[in-house]
């Protein structure tokens, strides 16, 4: 059974709805609230009622957010970030909510290396934007400014994600909408949580690339591992991962897929790993063995194997149910 699968282009999205949507579509969920900017500097004065307000500071008054999805700081880069901070000041302020649990404390939306790198520098004080915020927007904010900057790892992001689905049932297609990014985007990213928490380690600190991860996908834990310590070692490329994974599923298989080449000689027909997660996945979810064949990862064909005409129509039977859904 064959079924012809093609993928047409989206436009580029930019970063989703962006930061003023998702302000604004907190405020509406905070019924009540009047927008104020000020410039005070206690703690004491915060009005209860302002959904913004602008101030300095101090920072024992700051605290790291729980949901903040960022968890690793390069310290080389902290030092840098505290030196200009000593020379010029924090010159963009940090995103900050009252607390919710603890009096006269702001929780860090957007903005914590600025707060560290002020700490190393000895600031007494920083400049924070204040917004009332629940903890929904709290999150999805933290996820996009650190999104926007390029600060989170591949691990940080794809945990922003997960948060955001355990706790606030998100959909995949929701968080590409909220981030701007695709939903194959959020699905690749969601997937590296499934390595083992070594690995995962090891993308926090940027000896193993999101690249390397994904072609690891899919594989034992021991292979996992074992290539892991390979591609930190040798400084093994992608490409190169890639072909050994393809050589483990075929091993595993016990069969070696050829095709035929202008030049007459057989070569071992390399699929993405993307693909051959595809087929796992979708074979696991249908009960029966599938096969995709792309050439350019845009267009190709989805072959479903059955071996009966009892399987065959469970197979409808699960599409019909699956498409009224």
């Amino acid at each position: 059974m064959k079924m012809n699968a093609a993928a047409a282009e989206k436009p580029k999205r930019g970063l989703g709805r962006g930061l003023d949507a998702l302000f604004a579509d907190a405020e509406q969920r905070i019924e009540g609230r009047e927008e104020k900017i000020e410039t005070i500097s206690t703690v004491s004065h915060l009005p209860s009622s302002v959904s913004e307000t602008r101030r300095n500071i101090s920072i024992t008054s700051l605290i790291p957010a729980p949901y903040q999805p960022r968890r690793y700081f390069d310290p080389g880069a902290l030092q840098g970030l505290s030196e200009s901070i000593a020379q010029y000041g924090v010159l963009q302020p940090l995103l900050v909510r009252p607390s919710p649990t603890q009096k006269d404390k702001f929780e860090i939306i957007g903005g914590e290396r600025r707060w560290r790198a002020a700490q190393l520098a000895q600031l007494h004080e920083v400049p924070v934007i204040v917004h009332d915020l629940d903890d929904r927007s709290a999150l999805e904010i933290a996820l996009i400014e650190n999104i926007q900057r390029s600060d989170l790892t591949a691990i940080e992001e794809a945990e922003g994600y997960q948060k955001l689905i355990d706790e606030f049932q998100h959909t995949q297609e929701q968080l590409g909408d909220i981030v701007g990014k695709s939903r194959s985007h959020v699905t690749n990213s969601l997937r590296l949580l499934s390595l083992p928490k070594s690995v995962r380690d090891q993308i926090h600190q940027g000896k193993l690339t999101a690249g390397h991860a994904r072609q690891l996908i899919g594989l034992s834990d021991a292979e996992i591992l074992s290539l892991t310590k390979e591609i930190i070692e040798e400084g093994l490329s992608v490409r190169e991962i890639e072909r050994r994974r393809q050589k483990i599923n075929q091993e595993e298989k016990g069969i070696a897929p050829r095709k035929i080449t202008s030049s007459g000689k057989r070569n071992i027909i390399e699929k993405d790993a993307d693909i051959l997660i595809l087929e796992k996945e979708m074979g696991n979810l249908l009960g029966l063995k599938v096969e995709i064949n792309s050439r350019d990862n845009i267009s190709g064909q989805v072959t479903i194997g059955f071996s009966s005409l009892d399987q065959l129509d469970e197979l409808l039977q699960k599409l019909t149910r699956a498409a009224k859904s």
